[in-house]
Formats: C-alpha cells, sequence, structure tokens
C-alpha cells in the first residue's frame, strides 16, 4: 500500500486532501488510483491513517479515512546523525539508509579533513538531499520524513549537539569504551541522542578534544575501522537495536 505525507491542515473531519503536485501525479497517473483504493497517509507529526481514495478535484486528491492510530514505525529515541561531509555520492548512501534505519535528523558538518567544501553544497543538492530522505521514509513507511539540514561548520554542529541528551562520538583511537558498553551503562533510556560521524580522514585531534569537552563520549565501533559511509548506519543500527528491542 502507498504511503503519503501531508500537513495537518489538509485533514479535517473524515476527510484527507493530499496536494502536494508531485503526489497527486503519482497517486492519480503513476498508480491510477480508483475509487475506494486504499492508501496510508500520515500527518508527518502524530497520526496515521489507513484511507481510500474518492476523486481527484481542483488539483488535489480527496481521500475517506478508514482508521487511524498513532506512529506505529517511529524509534521511541529520537536520534540526529551530525555527518562530516563526504566525497561524491556519499552522502547520498548515508542520508538513504540511515532513514531506513530510523534516524530522526540529519546535519551535513563540515570538518577540517571534508574535501568537500560549503560551497559545493548547493540549494539544489540540499533539495536533492532532502528527496532522498522522503523517499526513503516512504518506502519504508515512516511515520515522519527525517529533514536533512543545512550544512553546519564544526563549531556550529558541537553547539547543536549540546542540546542533545547523549552526545556520541564514534572515534578510532578509542580502544576502551565500545558503543554497546557505553549505551548499556546509561542508568536510564535517553529521549534523544546525538551521533557525531567524521568524514575520510577522520576527525583532526582538535575536533576530537573539542567534542570530549563538550561532553561527548568517545565509543569504538569494533576492532575494523569503517568508511564514513557504513559508520553512520553501523551505529545508528547498533543504538536502535540496543534501545527499541527492549
Amino acid at each position: 500500500m502507498s504511503r503519503f505525507f501531508v500537513d495537518r491542515s489538509q485533514i479535517s473531519g473524515n476527510e484527507i486532501k493530499i496536494v502536494s503536485p508531485g503526489d497527486v501525479v503519482h497517486l492519480t497517473r503513476v498508480l491510477r488510483a480508483a475509487r475506494g483504493d486504499r492508501v496510508e497517509v500520515s500527518d508527518s507529526a502524530e497520526w496515521e491513517y489507513d484511507a481510500e481514495f474518492l476523486c481527484a478535484e481542483g488539483g488535489a486528491a480527496v481521500l475517506r479515512i478508514l482508521d487511524k492510530r498513532r506512529f506505529a514505525r517511529e524509534p521511541r529515541l529520537r536520534v540526529a546523525l551530525f555527518q562530516g561531509l563526504p566525497k561524491a555520492g556519499k552522502m547520498e548512501t548515508v542520508i538513504q539508509k540511515c532513514v531506513e534505519l530510523g534516524v530522526a535528523s540529519i546535519f551535513p558538518v563540515l570538518c577540517a579533513r571534508s574535501v568537500v567544501t560549503r560551497d559545493a553544497v548547493s540549494e539544489h543538492k540540499l533539495a536533492r538531499w532532502q528527496k532522498i530522505s522522503d523517499e526513503a521514509a516512504k518506502q519504508c513507511r515512516r511515520g515522519a520524513i527525517p529533514a536533512v539540514h543545512p550544512v553546519l561548520s564544526f563549531s556550529e554542529a558541537v553547539s547543536a549537539m549540546r542540546d542533545f541528551s547523549l552526545m556520541l562520538f564514534p572515534y578510532e583511537d578509542e580502544t576502551e569504551r565500545s558503543l554497546k558498553s557505553c549505551l548499556r551503562g546509561l542508568s536510564a533510556v535517553p529521549d534523544d541522542a546525538a551521533l557525531i560521524i567524521g568524514p575520510e580522514g577522520g576527525f583532526s585531534q582538535e575536533e576530537a578534544e573539542a567534542l570530549i569537552g563538550a561532553g561527548a563520549a568517545p565509543v569504538s565501533l569494533g576492532g575494523a575501522i569503517l568508511r564514513t559511509e557504513t559508520a553512520g548506519p553501523a551505529a545508528v543500527a547498533m543504538i536502535m537495536y540496543e534501545f527499541e528491542q527492549k
């Protein structure tokens, strides 16, 4: 069953209107929806609906609500991924896989060893990254679409991470504490967590010291040193397994 995302303002009484031109075209022309066909809809905030297609009118697709429930597939722990900007198309892979695994938001970060510059990340590229998040959320039937934020400097990222209950910092020079032992040593499950991943070449010594000074916990993801496009999805999967299986 296809899933669509709407704003709460598009839901009134027992009716939902899909107004996004792309979604209307996809529903009516690509899927060729007929009256009575079932559709899943999320309000992107709290509720998801089973609905049936009624008609297309005035540039909108009109649906009738059949059932309503709170999000069933959104993780309890909201994980924000702060990803050191990688080369080429690696960011697209990171976004797609981390959205599938349950990450709540993504912040591209310009680090000392990032080859990509801030100027290279155009509005078009950010829109492309957000579209990848949109498509991944629809494919795996998430309740909400994770936002891909504009590029942050490293110092801006450290400042933003301070707002989270838990700050995790996978670091290749960390040999004593694994991510698993760090998570299992917590006295309670946090409400949210910030996870920062370095670019190719990892973090500089100054960046590592700044993160530790800000309260981020340096952890190991295992004996092997992972590529930047592997480290984020691996860490998100470990975090979700630890907290979402309880």
